[in-house]
């Protein structure tokens, strides 16, 4: 009688299985993209999927997601899953990080038409690019009020509530090795959400979401060692007069603080207007002005500057996924949202309601776990500049396991490097906020070098 009740029971979860799994396969095939509006005329050998994926039901909260796979000569079967996250708060992961830095479709002037990127991360890794929190991108809720309460911790709830469905829809990705990586204000979303997977996991023996370590690119990381970087680097680029930069020192005193004071406004406001027209996010490279034609190029009027570089590059995006052939193909907009699609949100980002004043104390959680940490910083960026980073990390006293040294890419040097006792900094040499867009071939070394746990080439 108990075998007979056993092997009830056996069929019942053998039944049970099958019927999940076929559930996924069918929403697998639901999201496949077939074909992207503007795509090169040639074969694509890699698999995308994107859609939505529901993390709160009450709310009708939605995240949208982009899978794009290592191509099959790469075998994406074995590559690890890497999670990308743009910050802002408030901006697109999918027009950011997808279509101007590390995906394998970037978009042209025209808005309408798509051209290969030769140094993609997907050709080292399945990435997974998600538009949070909702009200981002093509992300959504029904509840209008939720755009008003957005911040650090329900973003990285539902993001972690994303992970855990997706892996569901996704199976063949469960125990697969898994990272996290992102840039700007994604120095608050990634290292809060590595910590909630961190946690999540423990005490389970083979976690379907198998996190072995996150990767920050110019992060927001800690307000007063950030500040306190970012004066000393427009001082010290000759961006802003010694009276301003005093000025800075004594009225903004981030350490007791969650918001500047009136003081501190100022002072920054007379700091803007003393860097003047210029590009903060890429100092020593022309903005895209207004006055300037929609999807000019500026490469051959201006050849001293670098042909990886567009400033006007998140244009091409508002156009591009504005149109609805594209929308289609992705499977985006399936509630037909009653705003036009933007790269960053106008509501997200102006009512953030919570924003710790330091990651730091999570950087030392996640590296007494062992988990690996690498943090990059392109040092011609004057919003989250080299000089922040540097104070930010050199906060957490680490031991030098080996000291600042360059690292070279065909015998040029690419940027420089120190390795802590639990964390990798490296710095990439012309690169202003955006790594991979300035510089992609060395973003390109880097990235490999982060999952090959190589040091960075010093030769």
């Amino acid at each position: 009688m108990g075998y007979s009740i056993f092997y009830v029971v056996l069929f019942l979860s053998i039944v049970c299985v099958g019927i999940s799994l076929a559930f996924n396969i069918e929403d697998q095939k639901r999201d496949k993209i077939g074909w992207l509006p503007g795509q090169p005329n040639m074969n694509v050998e890699f698999e995308q999927y994107s859609g939505y994926v529901t993390v709160n039901e009450k709310s009708e909260r939605a995240l949208f997601y982009w899978l794009i796979e290592a191509p099959l000569n790469r075998g994406p079967n074995s590559r690890p899953l890497v999670l990308w996250l743009n910050g802002g708060p408030g901006c697109s992961s999918i027009a950011y990080g997808a279509s101007e830095e590390i995906g394998p479709f970037h978009i042209k002037s025209d808005g309408k038409t798509l051209f290969l990127n030769p140094y993609a991360w997907n050709n080292l890794a399945n990435l997974l690019f998600l538009d949070s929190p909702a009200g981002v991108g093509f992300s959504y809720c029904n509840k209008s009020t939720d755009l008003y309460t957005f911040g650090d911790k329900k973003t990285a709830e539902d993001a972690y509530i994303f992970l855990v469905n997706w892996f569901e829809r996704f199976p063949q990705y469960k125990h697969r090795e898994f990272y996290i990586a992102g840039e700007s204000y994604a120095g608050h979303y990634v290292p809060q959400l590595a910590q909630l997977v961190y946690r999540r996991n423990k005490g389970i023996n083979n976690p379907d979401i198998n996190f072995k370590g996150f990767l920050v690119g110019n992060g927001v990381t800690d307000d007063y060692h950030d500040y306190v970087g970012t004066f000393e680097y427009w001082w010290t680029h000759g961006l802003i007069s010694d009276s301003t930069y005093r000025n800075l020192r004594i009225a903004c005193d981030f350490g007791s603080s969650q918001h500047p004071s009136v003081q501190c406004m100022q002072a920054t406001r007379l700091a803007v207007a003393e860097q003047g027209n210029i590009d903060p996010y890429s100092i020593y490279t022309l903005p895209c002005n207004n006055t300037g034609s929609l999807g000019r190029s500026l490469n051959g009027r201006y050849p001293w500057m670098s042909r990886a570089y567009d400033p006007c590059t998140e244009r091409y995006s508002d156009l591009y996924y504005n149109r609805p052939e594209v929308q289609k193909a992705l499977h985006a907009n399936v509630t037909g949202i009653p705003y036009i699609w933007k790269t960053c949100s106008d509501v997200v980002g102006n009512y953030w309601t919570d924003s710790p004043l330091s990651m730091l104390p999570i950087y030392r959680e996640l590296i007494n776990a062992g988990l690996k940490i690498w943090v990059f910083s392109g040092d011609t960026d004057a919003v989250v500049p080299v000089t922040a980073t540097r104070y930010s990390i050199d906060a957490l006293k680490l031991p030098t396991i080996i000291n600042w040294y360059p690292w070279y890419d065909s015998g040029k040097v690419g940027g420089w490097s120190q390795v802590y006792k639990g964390l990798t900094l490296v710095t990439v040499r012309g690169a202003g906020h955006e790594v991979p867009l300035h510089k992609p071939r060395e973003a390109f070394i880097l990235f490999r070098s982060f999952l090959e746990s190589k040091y960075m080439p010093s030769s």
